[in-house]
């Protein structure tokens, strides 16, 4: 616990008063750590933010890694018994995997971050991930070990999608449950911010390995950016390692140590008072996950299909993901304004209307124009809907549970968006001749669109409802369906 002596008699925190600090201590519950003042409180949101946003990065420049090896390298090195477009649809196979992996980590890591707390499950999920990062970097290719090969990346990958399955839950309400109401949606959003950073370092660096000659990029280059995985690893458990347990959080648990009647686990809670509100979120972020899986993934193999070089759409992404960092937050903001509804529907309908025109631009073989494509792409019609997500997702649950439904329906929308999409799409490709036939690609990413956009038509608007769980948690059996925000 912080105190003004254990900060070098600086002040900067108080430690609760008597009686809440022997009771969260009898129970085992983390000290709330509150700033004594307005100052100190938004320096210490701050400082949560710029945690989520790096610990998210690094997750997730681990996790994103995967998909660009996957549609340069994997097909060659660990299925190369099949012929060209069978290797790669079976390497976004194993892409799948991490994101069907991934609502599994929601549940676990949400279900002790809602009943530990959220800063010890962000430290396990970074090792996590590094970890199987790591392994995938010294996997034996199939013609060493034959079926083998595969097998190891399959079970890599799981380890990796349970992991970042508990880290996006955890970052985005590490911040924004230290955030004011009017300042949510924008602290939120520092979460998604780590997703294009890690995108932009992992593709930079992997960009930089591919740019050796062929030959010695299929030996070890692509090796190398799965082995800086400790070293990131490093430098985001400093980091985290210092920040502060969410004050929502910790008071929930101090209102929940006074009660007598048992407590019911996050998952029941969820199931019980917030399925409705589960399948909306998943429906709702369905269309931001398919659109930056498709720029992310698909587009890579897509793109050179069409007759582009393979570093000139790598940076490309590069790009348009480094300016992805900076939109994400701007439509955040916008929605702490005018609402999230409003922002993400018109992102959805827009991302519709764009479908056809996007492939239309990468099909024209120029360069200028596949730039103008990832420029429109990932900045503006991804971040309309992406950025105000975190928050979005987040509003749906009460706090004893929040850990645990936001990690569940974004990593289910995860799942059924972006871990499915490269896949669906390379399939929809091939069923109509491959090359650039894009048509059903397209016609596909407008029905996800106008499916994400009446969901979250369903839904209520949240940005303005209260986080603080006003009392236990008891059955309400007329808004217990409804897609409000939480009354916990």
């Amino acid at each position: 616990m912080h105190t003004p002596q254990s900060n070098g008699g600086r002040g900067r925190f108080r430690p609760p008063p008597a009686g809440r600090q022997s009771a969260l201590a009898t129970h085992g519950i983390p000290e709330p750590q509150m700033p004594i003042n307005d100052a100190a409180r938004r320096a210490e949101s701050r400082r949560i933010a710029l945690s989520s946003f790096v610990g998210s990065a690094i997750e997730f420049y681990d996790f994103l890694l995967y998909g660009a090896a996957a549609s340069l390298v994997f097909n060659e090195l660990f299925f190369t018994d099949l012929n060209a477009l069978a290797g790669t649809i079976a390497a976004f196979g194993t892409l799948a995997v991490g994101y069907v992996a991934r609502p599994l980590g929601g549940i676990v890591f949400g279900h002790f971050g809602d009943r530990v707390g959220r800063k010890s499950m962000l430290v396990l999920t970074m090792t996590l991930m590094a970890l199987a990062s790591f392994a995938i970097g010294l996997l034996p290719t199939y013609d060493t070990v034959g079926i083998w090969a595969p097998a190891l990346l399959v079970a890599c990958r799981l380890v990796q999608g349970i992991a970042v399955g508990g880290e996006w839950g955890g970052a985005a309400l590490m911040a924004m449950e230290h955030a004011s109401t009017e300042r949510r949606g924008l602290m939120a959003s520092f979460a998604n911010m780590g997703g294009p950073a890690g995108a932009v370092l992992a593709t930079a660096v992997f960009a930089g390995f591919s740019a050796l000659p062929e030959d010695d990029f299929l030996a070890w280059g692509w090796r190398v950016p799965f082995l800086l995985s400790l070293l990131l690893m490093a430098i985001g458990l400093f980091i985290r390692l210092k920040v502060t347990e969410s004050p929502v959080f910790a008071e929930a648990q101090r209102r929940a140590a006074q009660e007598t009647a048992g407590q019911e686990a996050p998952l029941v809670t969820v199931l019980r008072r917030y399925r409705k509100n589960i399948v909306l979120s998943c429906l709702g972020g369905c269309a931001a996950l398919v659109l930056q899986s498709l720029l992310a993934t698909f587009m890579l193999t897509y793109a050179t299909g069409a007759g582009f070089e393979r570093s000139t759409v790598l940076l490309a992404q590069t790009v348009s993901s480094a300016l992805h960092i900076f939109t994400i937050p701007a439509f955040a903001m916008l929605s702490d304004r005018v609402g999230r509804r409003p922002v993400m529907i018109t992102g959805a309908l827009v991302t519709a209307a764009a479908a056809f025109p996007l492939f239309a631009l990468v099909n024209s073989g120029s360069v200028v124009l596949l730039f103008v494509a990832y420029l429109i792409g990932n900045p503006i019609l991804q971040a309309s809907m992406y950025g105000p997500m975190a928050a979005f997702v987040s509003e749906m649950f009460g706090t004893r549970a929040r850990y645990t439904g936001a990690s569940l329906g974004y990593q289910l929308a995860s799942t059924l968006g972006a871990g499915t999409a490269p896949l669906i799409a390379s399939s929809l490709l091939a069923g109509a001749g491959g090359g650039t036939h894009s048509a059903t690609v397209s016609l596909y990413l407008i029905g996800v669109c106008l499916v994400s956009a009446a969901a979250i038509a369903l839904t209520r608007e949240s940005h303005r409802a209260d986080l603080t769980d006003a009392a236990p948690q008891t059955p309400l059996p007329d808004r217990s369906l409804s897609p409000s925000a939480p009354t916990t």
